[in-house]
């Protein structure tokens, strides 16, 4: 029987994800029996076993993590680079933002809250210049629309017609 973490909370259905050292984590509804939960986990072997396996594929193929050093050069190069880049695309695009901030976040490239302050991870610097010109570009875009449907789409597609190429950039990484 695979071994996994088990996280209950107010859900509907069940979901699995391998985590950060690629450990299987299953997330329940609170009431769901746990032999329901052993049998889904035995039912899902041979996809939870090419998740970790294409998991441990993305491993292989991501940098190291920087050193100190290197790692707040980085944010300094982010902090210096990234607001005259989000300037340039805000005024294109007609829109705001409300601020900008530079995070550690590992597992997303930016994002944009409700409030209209858009986050971008330091780890974006990492990445070539079309990319990150795509991920400005997809925040900012959700100041017009806070989703992922056609209409957020066509903003994108109004900027950057090959982000569909940009994005592609920043998929293995």
């Amino acid at each position: 029987m695979e071994q996994y973490t088990l996280i209950r909370s107010r859900r509907r259905s069940v979901a699995m994800q391998i985590g950060p050292q690629g450990e299987l984590i299953v997330r329940a509804p609170l009431r769901l029996p746990a032999r329901e939960i052993d049998r889904l986990v035995r039912e899902k072997a041979d996809l939870i076993e090419a998740h970790r396996r294409r998991w441990q594929e993305r491993q292989a193929l991501r940098p190291p993590e920087p050193t100190e050093a290197e790692r707040k050069a980085l944010i300094a190069r982010a902090k210096a680079e990234l607001p005259p880049l989000l300037e340039r695309y805000a005024a294109r695009m007609g829109v705001r933002p409300r601020g900008m901030r530079v995070t550690s976040a590992r597992t997303r490239w930016g994002s944009c809250s409700s409030k209209g302050t858009v986050c971008f991870s330091w780890r974006l610097m990492r990445m070539p210049e079309e990319f990150v010109e795509y991920v400005v570009v997809h925040e900012l875009a959700h100041l017009r629309e806070m989703n992922h449907g056609p209409r957020f789409w066509a903003v994108v597609a109004s900027v950057l017609p090959d982000w569909r190429a940009r994005r592609a950039l920043g998929r293995n990484a």
